[in-house]
Order: structure tokens, then sequence, then C-alpha cells
């Protein structure tokens, strides 16, 4: 019924290996993360050299403003490029470690469940109710963690659409936006 060395050095095993995947995961994602903002502001850096050189270049007000229309759209896409990337990133990351957690939790829940069913068969008699009844609780809590995983699985979907659907949007905007500045 209780747990032997060979069961404690197994566990405690699993626990550091999954410490081992977080961490890497962790590292991971940071690198990723620190590779697209050097990325970023290395083009950032080499438009606003160019943006600097094109505000030399401009002799009259028409050319400023035709100027300020070519910036925008891009400096706004690239924002939004940016952004679906660090959401990527963000999402990727995430999910490797629900699955991490998923497997340490179902885990988990076996070797709980046996540990139940163990000590149900050393209870003494009379105690099936309590036995059964603390069974129920575990079931119930089960059913309540599978629910919540799926709903924040269908929030995380439904949050995934209106990112998509709000940054088609800007992009059209400004895209329209631009293409009615030049018209004028």
């Amino acid at each position: 019924m209780f747990a032997t060395p060979e069961s404690l050095a197994s566990a405690n095993k699993a626990a550091v290996e999954n410490f081992l995947t977080l961490a890497n995961t962790a590292f991971v994602s940071t690198e990723r993360i620190s590779a697209l903002n050097l990325n970023v502001s290395r083009s950032f850096l080499e438009d606003s050299v160019a943006n600097t050189k094109a505000l030399f270049g401009i002799k009259d007000p028409q050319q400023l403003i035709a100027l300020q229309s070519t910036l925008a759209q891009p400096a706004v896409e690239k924002l939004v490029a940016y952004s679906r990337s660090v959401y990527e990133i963000a999402s990727q990351t995430q999910e490797e470690v629900s699955k991490i957690l998923e497997a340490q939790f179902s885990e988990i829940n076996a070797n709980f469940s046996t540990i139940i069913d163990k000590a149900a068969k050393n209870a003494p008699a009379g105690s099936e109710t309590a036995v059964a009844a603390f069974k129920s609780a575990f079931a119930a809590a089960n059913s309540a963690y599978d629910n919540i995983s799926k709903a924040s699985k269908q929030v995380a979907e439904i949050v995934e659409a209106n990112l998509a659907s709000a940054t088609s949007a800007t992009v059209k905007a400004i895209g329209s936006n631009g293409k009615n500045k030049k018209a004028v």
C-alpha cells in the first residue's frame, strides 16, 4: 500500500524530466522572441534610415503628404505581423506546456486512482460508504477538470479567431485609408 523507494525514485525522475522539458520549452520560446525582437529592431532601424533620407529629399508639401501615406501602411502591416508572430510563439508555447502538464496530471490521476483502489481493498469493514464517497468526489473533480480544460481550449480558439479577424480588418482599413489619401 505504501510507496516503495523504487516508485519514489521513479516519480522523482519523472518530475525532474518534466521540469527540464518545461525549462527547455521556456528557453526555446524566449530564444524565438529574442530573435524576433532583434529582427524587428534591425528592420525598424533600416526603415528609419530610409524614411529619414526620404524626408530630406522632400521639396514641397505635396511630396510630404504622398510620403506620409506611403509610410503609414507598411508600418502598420509590420506591426500587425509582429503581433501575429508574438501571439503565435506564445500560443505554441502555451500549447506545449499544456500538453506536458496534462500528461503529468493524467499520470498523477492514474497513480492516485491506484492508491484509492488499494486503500479500498485494505479498508476495514463498514467503510465502503466512505470509500465510495471519496471515489465519487475524485470522479467529480476529474470531470470538473475536463470541463474546465475543454472550456479554456474553446476560449483560446475564439480569441484566436477574433484576433485574426481584427488584424485582417485593421490591415484592410489602413490599406483603404491610404488609397483614399492618395486619391485626394
